[in-house]
């Protein structure tokens, strides 16, 4: 099973507002049947949803709603919600109930509000009740995000709180790895994906390296960041990381275990039904064989 849990693509309902640099940009295709064709690697993607009235910017819920379900043995959508909403708790009730959607993606940093602020603790509340898993989105690309709130250990409140909230930090925390790494290791219900990672093999190899020394690799979730980058280039990448290290005195890291960040069934991890496999394995099989 490959799952790739980060990728987002969008049509012309979306408005990226004050967004448009952290989001989007001019060599950036992120059409519908570019992204379908990216995913023919994987078994399962995660397509996310964004809202921030912070920033005027939004990917909607519809949308991804619409589209997963068109190929719902392939994808699956995560709501985009905006605890500073007043209407998020009816717009949540929406997301799940109407839309089909299983996951919900917020961002501190890009929605302007604290991890703990009241509303957002209100959220992961009525997230936990309803078995929904709440991916944490930092993208640092916009001037105006609030980097303050994006630390990962502002996290750990939350991870307290909440023990049972199934929790996904993104891009494994950057630029706080080692704060994601102690969190990963503390809280059993907190993952992280490894999106973006992919195009800076010396930042890769520096992110992960810690990840296994401190022998938190089995929380680690595959991640595109498509449309910045398909999931075929990075499984790629991941696996020819140790080139860094070669003919050199730094630690390789094992195969299995980038493999298994490949392999790892994270729709079972985040309690996601599954839909029915699709009958693409061979093409996916080429990409992960070992040498």
């Amino acid at each position: 099973m490959i799952v790739d849990c980060h990728t987002q693509t969008w049509d012309a309902s979306a408005n990226f507002g004050e967004a448009t640099t952290a989001i989007v940009a001019d060599d950036v295709r992120a059409d519908s049947a570019r992204h379908l064709e990216a995913v023919d690697t994987v078994d399962r993607a995660i397509v996310l949803g964004f809202k921030s009235n912070y920033l005027h910017a939004e990917i909607p819920n519809r949308y991804v709603s619409e589209y997963v379900r068109r190929y719902s043995s392939k994808l699956i959508g995560f709501a985009g919600i905006d605890p500073t909403d007043d209407g998020w708790r009816n717009e949540l009730a929406l997301a799940q109930e109407e839309l089909g959607l299983k996951g919900v993606t917020i961002s501190p940093g890009l929605q302007d509000f604290h991890p703990t602020d009241t509303r957002a603790m209100k959220l992961y509340e009525e997230c936990l009740r309803r078995g929904m898993p709440v991916l944490f989105e930092r993208n640092h690309r916009s001037s105006a995000a609030k980097m303050e709130f994006a630390r990962p250990l502002l996290l750990d409140e939350v991870a307290r709180e909440f023990p049972a909230l199934r929790i996904v930090v993104s891009h494994l925390g950057y630029p706080w790895i080692h704060e994601t790494v102690v969190l990963l290791a503390k809280h059993p219900n907190v993952y992280a994906d490894i999106a973006g990672l992919s195009r800076h093999p010396w930042l890769s190899y520096n992110a992960l390296m810690p990840a296994y020394e401190y022998g938190v690799m089995e929380k680690l979730l595959f991640g595109s960041d498509f449309p910045h980058r398909s999931p075929a280039e990075c499984i790629e990448a991941l696996y020819s990381l140790n080139q860094i290290s070669a003919g050199t005195n730094l630690t390789a890291i094992p195969r299995q275990k980038l493999r298994g960040i490949v392999e790892r069934d994270a729709l079972a991890l985040l309690g996601i039904e599954q839909p029915a496999a699709p009958a693409n394995r061979a093409k996916t099989t080429a990409l992960v064989d070992d040498d």
